[in-house]
This record gives C-alpha cells, structure tokens and sequence, in this order.
C-alpha cells in the first residue's frame, strides 16, 4: 500500500496529547511497514519536524513532503488544500491523525481521540474559557470535526470507552469506528539502578516516601483524603505532584505550603520514568479519561495504581489497580493506607502492572493501524467496484 498521514503535529513545536501519540505511533509503522508497504508523512514549514530535527535519514520507504507555512492561515489552508499533494502520490489510503481532515476520494482513516469536538458547541464553549479566539477555534474544529467524520471510510480511537461516545455524539454507526489502544511512550522506562533513583529523589529534594499524582487530574480529592489520613502515615509520607504548566488549581500550591507535597513543572522524561518507578502508589483520580497514557507509563514503571472509575480509565488498568469514585475521598484514604502500610499489596500490584503493561505497546497499535488502512481500502474499493464496472 501506498500510505499517507497527516504528520503535521510533528512540525508545529508541541507537547502531549496527539504529538506524543505521532511521535511514537509514525516510527512503528515506519518499522512495520519496511519492505511492505510506502509511506509518505505531509508537515509543513513552522518548526523543524521532529523525526528529522536532529539530523536523522528517514528510511528509503518513506517520503516526506513539506507544506509551506507563512502564518496562522497557512494551516486553514493546507487543513483543505493537503489532498492536492496526495493526489500527486497517488495514495491508496488517507490518514489524519488529529480529529478531523478531508483527502481525495478514496480511503480516508481518520483518528479521533475522543468525544469532545463532537458535543454540542454549548458543551464545548462551557468548558473553556470565552474569548472569542477560542469560541471562533471551537466552532471550527466542531465543524470540520463533524464533516471528516462523516465522510471517513474508517475512524480509529483509543478505548472501547471513546468508540461509544464518538458514536453517540457524531450519529455514527458503532461498525465505522474500531479500537487500537496507544502504547507507553518510548521515552518512558522503568528505572532499577539505585544509584540513578538515588540521584533523582537527592536533585529533587524528596526526603520521604511518596505518591505521585497528576496536578491537573482531580488534585483537590488527593489533598482532601490526605488530609484525613492518621497523623502518623501523613507525616511518613508525601505527596509529589507534576504538571506540564504551573498553571494549576490553588489547592496544589495549598498542599505544598502546608508541607504535605512538592509540586514538579516539565519533569523531563527521565525524571518522571524514575518518580514512577520510586512511587510507593501512582494516584490518578481523573475525571475523565479517554485513554489514560500515565496509566500505561505507570504500569510499564511498576507504580502501584489507585485511579477513578471514569471513562476508559478500569478498561486501561483492567485489575493492575484499585478504582475509586472520582469524588471519593473517604474510599480513597481506605486505598491509601492499604498501599502506604502493606509492602505486599504494593507488589501485588506492582507486579499485576507489569503483567499488564505489554498489552499496550506502538508495535501492536501499528499493527492495528496497518489492519485498519487494509480495511478501509477494502471499503472504499468495494464501494467504487460499481461504479467502476459501469464505466
């Protein structure tokens, strides 16, 4: 096959969410697709593009084309105008990866990660803040969110949790969406060696035992049940929180300055895998969860899990954790002395998580995403046969 994807996140300078998922998914299938199939990645000029930044050759069975970038409405324009390029390359599948894009008629495979484009703008303006750069930028991705997906041959998201609400929300049939799960990040790796843990917890100034946590994933819940627990387990331990902004609720900045927490901004990838492997529990409390990629990063790290029943959040951890109501502060004390006083529950999880974590690796997501571009250019092929034979 010849395979194309939108790989524009990749050349836009940014962080998380569906770069972290390109990032990782584009090299697997690079791998997978070696000796098989073409593949041919569409970025553009804004930044330099990530898999080739540091000076890397991608392989011979990969082409990359850049799109030219001028200022904000250069992406609108290659949003639309991208499906000239492919048409050059006479792709037999589309793939756009960021929730929305619209290629030439053929095989289109779209990726939506999850239902929010999808509500009623209502919903989607009362969750943000409104200005009306943002509420223009809503509206927009809600539309064009609402047109690829009814025009894809094929949508692909994370959990059986998003395929439901994708569906419900976009009035698709459940047999136009599958499932392929993300894999934990290949930057994040469970670290063993002692000296290098040693060093970690010395240059962050961790004296105690401690629960690491997300600080925008519910932290209030955290501080609460915290602060109900004895006296004598609280001060043994402590809390450290992380975040990729400092621009987080006031009860994280509260627990810091009642001594009961530290709270870490842009953690590098080292830091992090090594906070994870030294965790005595990973708390995730989240409130909704489409995936859940710090789950998958704390399992493959040996973090015992407590995390909420929300979303994808028990169809990620299946029975690697112990699950809690979002709100739960009082079931959440119960989770925490059990993890903080019984070494052998923290192994029997432990140990349930990395029985657990190769479930989710990008070799088995390419693969699924491989099947996925088979399928939908069965599809399409299938739906052109008539008119083609009537020519």
């Amino acid at each position: 096959m010849r395979i194309g994807i939108d790989a524009r996140y990749l050349s836009h300078g940014l962080v998380g969410g569906i770069h972290t998922f390109l990032k990782n998914l584009i090299p697997a299938l690079i791998e997978e697709s070696r000796d098989r199939h073409q593949v041919y990645l569409y970025a553009d000029t804004k930044c330099p593009f990530d898999l080739t930044a540091g000076g890397q050759a991608l392989p011979d069975h990969v082409t990359l084309r850049l799109l030219p970038y001028r200022n904000p409405l250069s992406s609108l324009r290659n949003d639309f105008f991208m499906s000239r390029e492919m048409i050059r390359d006479g792709l037999d599948v589309y793939h756009f990866a960021g929730n929305y894009g619209f290629g030439p008629s053929g095989a289109t495979v779209l990726t939506i990660h999850d239902e929010i484009n999808l509500m009623s703008l209502a919903e989607i303006i009362r969750g943000h803040t409104k200005r009306l750069k943002t509420i223009a930028m809503m509206t927009y991705l809600h539309v064009v969110t609402h047109a690829a997906a009814r025009r894809a041959d094929l949508i692909i998201t994370i959990s059986e949790y998003s395929k439901r609400r994708i569906a419900h929300y976009g009035r698709l049939a459940l047999d136009k969406i599958v499932v392929v799960h993300h894999g934990c990040p290949a930057d994040v790796k469970r670290v063993e060696d002692r000296l290098t843990l040693a060093k970690v917890r010395e240059r962050l100034g961790i004296t105690k035992p401690f629960i690491l946590a997300e600080a925008f994933k519910n932290p209030a819940v955290i501080v609460r049940a915290w602060g109900a627990l004895p006296s004598k387990v609280r001060d043994a331990h402590q809390i450290v929180f992380f975040s990729r902004s400092p621009q987080v609720l006031p009860v994280v900045h509260e627990a810091v300055n009642a001594g009961w927490a530290k709270f870490f901004v842009r953690v590098s990838r080292a830091d992090l895998s090594a906070l994870y492997s030294l965790a005595q529990a990973f708390v995730f409390p989240s409130w909704i969860e489409g995936f859940g990629m710090p789950l998958v990063e704390a399992m493959t790290c040996g973090a015992p899990i407590i995390a909420s029943d929300r979303g994808a959040i028990p169809e990620v951890v299946g029975d690697a954790g112990l699950i809690m109501d979002a709100e739960d502060d009082k079931k959440l004390v119960e989770h925490l002395l059990r993890l903080l006083q019984n070494p052998e529950e923290r192994e029997r999880l432990r140990q349930l998580g990395f029985k657990r974590a190769p479930l989710f690796t990008w070799e088995n997501a390419a693969r699924g995403y491989l099947e996925a571009y088979r399928s939908a250019a069965s599809r399409s092929l299938k739906e052109r046969q008539p008119a083609l034979t009537s020519l």
